[in-house]
This record gives C-alpha cells, sequence and structure tokens, in this order.
C-alpha cells in the first residue's frame, strides 16, 4: 500500500486587483515602449492598433477556456494540471516543459531589457569592461550586473510573500498607467506633434490585410501575460469564478495602453522617416528629441514599470508552475517545500533567477533566439486549455455524458474549439515557412534541442511517473481524487 504524501498548499492572499494587475503587467512588459518604431515599419499606425484589438478578441475567446478552468481548478499549475485534466499525465509533462522554459525565458528578457534601458540612457556607465562578443553583440560584464542586482532583488521581494509581490504589482500598474497618460498628454500639446504625422496608416509597400495578419500574429507574444493567472489560482483570497473578468479586462487594458504608445510615438513627427534612421530606441529617441530629458525620464519610468511588472509576473508564475511540478512528482521534491516563515516556494524562485542571471552571459541577440522559440511553448500551453474546455463543456446532455465532469454548454464549447483553432493558427504562423512570425533558424535549432532534452528527462522520469496511481496524482495535481468541475450557480 502506497503511502499517500501531505500535499503542501499556498496560502490565499492574492487580493483581485492584484491579480489585475498581474494580467496587465505581465502582458504589457518592456515592449510597447521599446517596439513601436519596428511595429510600425511592419504595419503602419493603424495596422498595428487593428491587429493588436484583433489580437485581443482572439486571446479572449482562449480567456472564456482560462475562465472555465480557472472556476473549476483553483490550483498551482494552470495549464500542466488542466492539460492533466484532459490528456493524462505525459501531457501535463509536455505542457509544463514549454512553459517552464517560457517564463524563465521571459524574466531573463525582461532584466535584459533594464540593462538595454540604462545603457541608452548612461552608455559610459554600461559599456565597462567588455568581455566579448556573440552574433554581433557586445557584451559587457556592467549590463550583466545590472541584470543580476536586479533579479535577486526582484527573487527577495517574491521569497518573502505573495502580499508584497501582489502589493508592488499592483502599484508599478498605476504608475505605469500614469506615465503612458502624461507622455500622450504631453505629446499632444506641442505645436509640431498631431494627428498629421500618423499618415500614411499602413506602410506604402504592403497591403493593408498582410500588415493587420503580421501584428496578430504576435498577439500570443503580446498578450502572454494574462496566463499567469492560472498559475497564482491557488492563493486567491476571493472566489475563483472572478478570475474571467479579471482577465478580460486585463487584456482590453493591454491592447488600449499598446494603442495609445503607438499613438503617442507617431504624432511625434512623421513615422517613415523615423523607422529609416534605424535607431537602437526609437521611441526613446524621437520623445527625447521633442521633450527633451523630462520626457525621456517619463518614458524610462513607464518602460521601467513595464520590466518590474514583467519580471514580478513572471517569477510568481514560473515558481508556482514549478511548485505544481514538484508536488505531482515530475521534477525534484524540494521545487514544492515551502519557506519557513513566508510559506512561498522558494526555491522555484531561486532556481528561476539563477537560470535568468545565466541569460546576459550570451548576449541578446542569442537570448532573442530562445524567447521567440519559446512563443511556441506558450501557443501550446493555449492550445491544451482550450482543448481541455472543450471537453468539458458538451453540446447536449448525450450517452457520453458525465455530471461530474460534463456541462452542457453548446456556446462556451464553440468559443472553445475556436480557442483551439486560433492557437493552431497562432502554431502555423510560428512554423510554416513564409509566415509574418515564422521561426529563425536559430529558434528552430533552439526548440528542436529543448524537444530532445524534453524526452530524455520524460524517459528517466517516465517509470517513477508510471508507478503513481490515478487517485493519489489526481489528488497532487489538483486537490481531489477525482476530476470534478464547478456548477455555475
Amino acid at each position: 500500500m502506497r503511502e499517500v504524501k501531505k500535499r503542501e498548499t499556498l496560502t490565499k492572499t492574492l487580493k483581485p486587483h492584484w491579480v489585475w494587475a498581474i494580467a496587465l503587467g505581465s502582458a504589457i512588459g518592456w515592449g510597447a515602449f521599446v517596439q513601436p518604431i519596428n511595429w510600425m515599419s511592419t504595419a503602419g499606425p493603424l495596422g498595428v492598433i487593428i491587429g493588436f484589438f484583433i489580437g485581443a478578441l482572439l486571446m479572449i475567446l482562449i480567456a472564456v477556456s482560462y475562465g472555465f478552468l480557472i472556476k473549476s481548478f483553483p490550483v498551482s499549475g494552470g495549464e500542466f494540471a488542466y492539460a492533466y485534466v484532459s490528456l493524462g499525465r505525459t501531457h501535463a509533462f509536455i505542457s509544463g516543459w514549454f512553459l517552464t522554459l517560457g517564463y524563465i525565458c521571459i524574466v531573463a528578457l525582461n532584466a535584459s531589457a533594464f540593462a538595454l534601458m540604462i545603457k541608452f540612457i548612461f552608455p559610459r556607465l554600461i559599456e565597462n569592461i567588455p568581455l566579448y562578443q556573440i552574433a554581433g553583440w557586445d557584451v559587457y560584464l556592467t549590463e550583466i550586473l545590472v541584470a543580476a542586482i536586479l533579479l535577486a532583488l526582484f527573487g527577495f521581494f517574491n521569497i518573502r510573500g505573495t502580499t508584497l509581490s501582489g502589493s508592488m504589482q499592483f502599484v508599478f500598474c498605476i504608475v505605469m498607467i500614469a506615465a503612458i497618460f502624461i507622455l500622450l498628454l504631453l505629446v499632444g500639446i506641442q505645436p509640431s506633434a498631431g494627428f498629421s504625422n500618423i499618415t500614411p496608416m499602413f506602410p506604402p509597400e504592403t497591403t493593408a490585410i498582410a500588415a493587420i495578419i503580421s501584428i496578430v500574429a504576435i498577439a500570443p507574444w503580446a498578450y502572454v501575460g494574462f496566463d499567469n493567472v492560472p498559475q497564482a489560482a491557488e492563493e486567491f483570497d476571493f472566489p475563483s469564478h472572478k478570475a474571467f473578468r479579471l482577465i478580460v479586462f486585463a487584456i482590453l487594458a493591454a491592447a488600449t495602453l499598446y494603442s495609445l504608445m503607438i499613438i503617442a510615438t507617431s504624432m511625434i513627427r512623421p513615422w517613415e522617416g523615423v523607422v529609416e534612421e534605424n535607431h537602437i530606441w526609437g521611441t526613446g529617441y524621437i520623445v527625447e528629441e521633442l521633450l527633451g530629458p523630462l520626457g525621456l525620464a517619463i518614458l524610462a519610468v513607464a518602460l521601467t514599470m513595464g520590466i518590474f511588472t514583467g519580471l514580478n509576473g513572471f517569477i510568481i508564475s514560473s515558481s508556482r508552475l514549478l511548485f505544481a511540478m514538484s508536488r505531482a512528482k515530475i521534477i525534484p521534491e524540494g521545487f514544492s517545500k515551502l519557506h519557513p516563515k513566508y510559506k512561498t516556494p522558494y526555491w522555484g524562485i531561486i532556481f528561476a533567477v539563477i537560470v535568468a542571471m545565466l541569460s546576459p552571459w550570451f548576449g541578446r541577440e542569442a537570448l532573442m533566439w530562445v524567447v521567440d522559440m519559446s512563443s511556441i511553448g506558450v501557443t501550446i500551453a493555449y492550445l491544451y486549455t482550450c482543448y481541455a474546455a472543450s471537453t468539458l463543456f458538451k453540446m447536449k446532455k448525450d450517452h457520453t455524458f458525465n455530471e461530474k465532469k460534463h456541462i452542457e454548454a453548446p456556446r462556451k464549447k464553440i468559443i472553445a474549439i475556436l480557442g483551439m483553432i486560433s492557437s493552431i493558427i497562432f502554431l502555423g504562423l510560428l512554423l510554416i515557412p513564409g509566415s509574418p512570425a515564422f521561426l529563425g533558424v536559430e529558434s528552430r535549432i533552439a526548440l528542436a534541442a529543448w524537444i530532445i532534452l524534453g524526452i530524455i528527462f520524460y524517459l528517466i522520469k517516465r517509470k517513477d511517473l508510471k508507478k503513481i496511481p490515478e487517485k493519489e496524482l489526481s489528488y497532487y495535481i489538483l486537490g481531489k481524487e477525482e476530476i470534478e468541475i464547478e456548477k455555475d450557480e
């Protein structure tokens, strides 16, 4: 007779507005403040805005499945748990394996973005003690130290407790939103700025549809933070059915903030000229050109808050995912141990921070290859979630209907299927040659390497995993021995 070990659980301390901030801040990250010129070069101002709102609607389709599954299974692990519910332990491992890489890569990328911002504002500070060059990118020791100090600081905050990291996330979000509106106002009142600079709305060399599609293709990356919510579901101090509304509000707020940054940037002066100038940080350059040091300082505050919310949100989600996988005996049990004082999964936090600290040594260009590849993992997680929801929703009560596992919801089933189709389209855009978001050679090599590592790790753990009885594994992953959904009241 197997002894079933006591299941560690996390303390319920996350308030609704903190969870909304985790979703919004993680989704916005650094991209809204660094990428506007690059996005406009691809799609033009209107193409970017339309593309982001279409992407937001597609993400909301996927969020319907997330909302239902969070309500029914409010446990750490999110997509890892949902893949288990619908397809069993092997698929749970696949989902968790890809997501772990994706989340930790985004932590690393945000830390790297902070060092890049300091490099732009204070080049002499960062461009000290050159070490070597990788893929054309100069690696400096000072750049590595800046990223490492920032990561260590946020690791410390997260170990100190979810109350601290959750409240910090909300404050960071409010400051970021305020900075965006102040920047837009200051740009709007300048005589030389105006809506006349926004034309042409699309790049002359491409069609409007192609321009919009190129932005829709990056939607999983642009909104990836909303799926941090299920990772934190075990820590909600409120009913889990509220999560769906929080996710939708966060996605719509993210689309709006992305659009406001595009409008602010394109109003400063004709955007085509800025694209041709090929600046390292185009948005920073033209904001400083128009508004001087004050404008650059406001933009830097917004970018810093975006980076901090991304760092904080993805350290939370990566550590909770590692905690859930460890609790299910898939990875070493140390990851599911809680801090004796703060009751946080501190080994998962330390691991995520240390792995992210290694990334600046490889240079930003090499890191981008891995991050581009990791968007595959996030999209696979979307697909698993929508599939899991579609298996639990039924068009009608037939001979396969189980009162404990199924709910009659034809409209929600159709939405879940549409979410699956959206996820498959996103995967196609990343994997089909010639598509706007097709992965580069280096990213495909990184993807193949991660898949091979995953296969090796799974084959090593397979026997141990198979030994765990189904009811015991369900208890470890879901907190209950039987898969049972939460019915609508």
